[in-house]
């Protein structure tokens, strides 16, 4: 049963170690150079001044290679599912092979374990290998990262550590799943890759914040938080446009970010473009825009009033705890799809 097994299956087996071939090695030649290239960068700049250029450059030189890598690791998943979960026992079934193995005293139980288990097996350690040497690569990449590319972000999060094995598990066996119950494999493929979509957006939307309780912050106003403050011309308000980041906590999830006045008001949320209006001269004084108010002095000015945001973020430190245990929820899925598969091959399937 092994070896049959694996005559079907040995031409998707050859397909995807070609795939990881051409991932890992010119990961594998070009890592030890970005690792450097980020090194000597660090070494040179000061958080002053030339920090914050640095890593905008040096995440724009790879940010191509960065989306590509990042973007298959993503894919990976939802391909096992579709082209190895969906087809592996619906093909059987559409040609009524299957039945010629029950016949040759091999138990539907012995049938189903070897073809999940070989199959299964490969689409973890495929997954697995491509998620830890991209996530390797990566490390540099990711800790230069500008807003929406960190490592914490919901997508890239998706793409890197232990975790793709686990989707890779749950895709397949899903995939499995719903060929045995629809038992046509273009139906089947096209229902696994829309169920397996719908799962893997919500669950970084409606599951992955509350992991562990998010953490919530106030914190003075900076370089690190306001994306940019508007002094008019012609006197007024000024208007602080907010960071989807917090001040000392670099690659952070940040879930919600708002503006408070100084009695605590939120008077403006961040990252949806909702600047908030703040009560200080703009005519003179330190934020006046031909004075000292239109850098630092300013914003000076801005936090002695009493102005502050107020955060809710996942700090970097925990993205491992977050893999082992969101990798730990779709390997409790995978289980009890199987589960449901051996209890329907033996019940249902015929």
């Amino acid at each position: 049963m092994i070896w049959l097994t694996w005559r079907q299956f040995r031409g998707s087996t050859v397909m995807m170690a070609a795939v990881l071939v051409v991932l890992t090695v010119p990961l594998a030649l070009t890592g030890p150079g970005l690792a450097s290239g980020y090194s000597a960068g660090i070494a040179d700049c000061t958080p002053d001044n030339s920090c914050g250029q640095f890593f905008d450059g040096f995440f724009e030189a790879y940010q191509l290679p960065f989306l590509a890598v990042s973007l298959i690791v993503l894919i990976l998943p939802a391909l096992v599912g579709l082209f190895w979960g969906a087809p592996l026992i619906t093909r059987e079934l559409e040609t009524g092979t299957h039945l010629l193995v029950w016949n040759q005293s091999i138990t539907r139980t012995r049938w189903l374990t070897v073809k999940l288990g070989l199959t299964g097996l490969v689409a973890m350690v495929a997954a697995c290998l491509s998620g830890l040497v991209v996530t390797w690569w990566s490390a540099p990449l990711d800790l230069s990262a500008p807003e929406g590319f960190a490592l914490m972000d919901p997508l890239v999060f998706t793409a890197r550590g232990i975790a793709p094995m686990g989707y890779a598990a749950f895709a397949f066996i899903l995939g499995v799943t719903v060929g045995m119950l629809v038992r046509r494999t273009l139906p089947a493929m096209a229902l696994t890759l829309a169920v397996f979509t719908a799962i893997q957006i919500a669950v970084p939307l409606l599951v992955r914040p509350h992991l562990l309780p998010p953490v919530t912050s106030t914190f003075e106003l900076g370089r690190a938080n306001v994306e940019n403050v508007g002094l008019p011309r012609s006197g007024g308000s000024a208007e602080v446009l907010l960071r989807e980041s917090v001040p000392g906590h670099l690659g952070a999830w940040v879930l919600s970010s708002r503006l408070l006045d100084p009695s605590g008001r939120t008077i403006a949320e961040g990252g949806n473009d909702d600047r908030g209006v703040i009560k200080v001269s703009t005519t003179s004084g330190p934020c006046a825009p031909q004075g000292p108010g239109s850098g630092d002095s300013c914003m000076a000015e801005i936090n002695r009033l009493g102005y502050r945001q107020q955060a809710t973020y996942q700090p970097l430190e925990r993205f491992w705890p977050f893999q082992w245990i969101e990798t730990g929820i779709y390997s409790l899925l995978t289980l009890g799809l199987a589960w449901f598969c051996f209890w329907w091959i033996r019940r249902r399937l015929s």
